[in-house]
């Protein structure tokens, strides 16, 4: 049985579409991400489950059951927001019985649950302090010990880690994660972090314009992409368009509006425009005086037209094929190349994906 149902939801703004027809199912213990940009649908979808959003069509399901006309405290969810929203005048202890006090839960009840979800927050020694005495990280794990005091069957996490800095940022990943395994609760989280996605999410939702874009693994979105905008938004991507002009040795030809010919091993009738994606990562970028690695069928050249050195890699700009293309290095020598320099741009056809303009 699925967790969390959505089937054909929509919601209007007087003519604006913050959800047209959104379907999907969330399994019992999956961490899902919903990925997508401002305005993409994706907090008002979370908001929609959560009870804070009324549908104009479609239904939602908590465990098999319908619950547009089921009250938010009556959902079976426990919630958290960015902001946290922890009550400054109440120890850590407090802010997470709260759910269980206004519930009037036994105290006996409520202090043997506190204690359980602070062990597994590790912030157990800091039950009497006062929110503003926790770091950011702290108060964060203060939230979700919160929204896990009534152990609700799905989990809502409205952009969790947005308020904290980078370093901590990628702490609390692993961390998230870890709980969320360790407890086995289906959760539902927003994000437009794409690393935050990548890293967490047992499966994504991308979100654009009300709709899904597309909906699988990290993996499966990342490597096999279905539309120019799942590439793009997930990860980053060049594109190549151009018209199918045959198949040879079982690869299907692409002949580019410049003329260039590159190769895919998806399939594709032969007349038909279309649009490939390239992952910058895929490209293998060498001195054209090198010559073309042939193993690898697809080959450009072109000439660095800028560079962003990050380190541990080196993203390049390559004017070629009457385009912009990005490539990623990895800096492993410290060299690298000048720019204006011609390089030789070569890459396997099963790393061309047709997707959808």
């Amino acid at each position: 049985m699925s967790a969390v149902g959505i089937q054909n939801v929509a919601k209007y703004y007087g003519k604006i579409a913050a959800l047209e027809d959104v379907s999907m199912t969330i399994g019992d213990g999956e961490f899902f991400g919903l990925l997508g940009p401002s305005g993409g649908g994706k907090t008002t979808l979370l908001r929609s489950i959560a009870g804070f959003v009324d549908p104009d069509r479609g239904e939602i399901t908590i465990g098999g059951k319908p619950v547009q006309n089921i009250p938010i405290n009556k959902r079976d969810i426990g919630m958290m927001f960015q902001n946290y929203a922890l009550f400054p005048h109440m120890t850590v202890a407090d802010n997470i019985g709260f759910g269980l006090s206004v519930r009037s839960r036994p105290k006996a009840e409520i202090a043997a649950r506190v204690e359980h979800l602070l062990k597994l927050v590790r912030l157990s020694g800091f039950e009497s302090r006062k929110p503003k005495q926790m770091s950011g990280g702290q108060q964060q794990r203060i939230a979700l010990a919160r929204a896990l005091s009534t152990n609700p069957r799905v989990l809502l996490l409205d952009e969790p880690l947005g308020a904290l800095d980078k370093k901590l940022r990628e702490e609390m990943q692993f961390e998230l994660k870890q709980i969320q395994r360790e407890i086995g609760i289906t959760t539902v989280f927003v994000t437009h972090d794409q690393e935050e996605a990548l890293t967490l999410s047992d499966r994504i939702a991308i979100m654009n314009g009300g709709k899904v874009e597309q909906i699988g693994a990290p993996r499966e979105i990342y490597e096999r992409p279905r539309t120019a905008f799942a590439a793009s938004f997930l990860g980053t991507a060049n594109f190549f368009e151009g018209t199918v002009s045959g198949r040879d040795n079982g690869l299907t030809r692409i002949l580019l509006d410049g003329g260039q010919a590159i190769y895919t091993a998806d399939t594709a009738e032969e007349g038909r425009r279309v649009t490939a994606a390239v992952r910058p990562e895929k490209l293998l970028a060498g001195p054209v005086s090198a010559g073309h690695d042939t193993s690898r069928t697809n080959s450009i050249e072109g000439r660095i037209s800028a560079e962003v050195y990050a380190g541990n890699s080196v993203t390049y700009r390559v004017n070629a094929a009457g385009r912009p293309i990005t490539v990623f290095v990895q800096n492993r020598t410290g060299e690298g190349f000048s720019p204006d320099q011609p390089v030789a741009l070569s890459w396997n056809p099963s790393q061309t994906v047709l997707v959808e303009a």
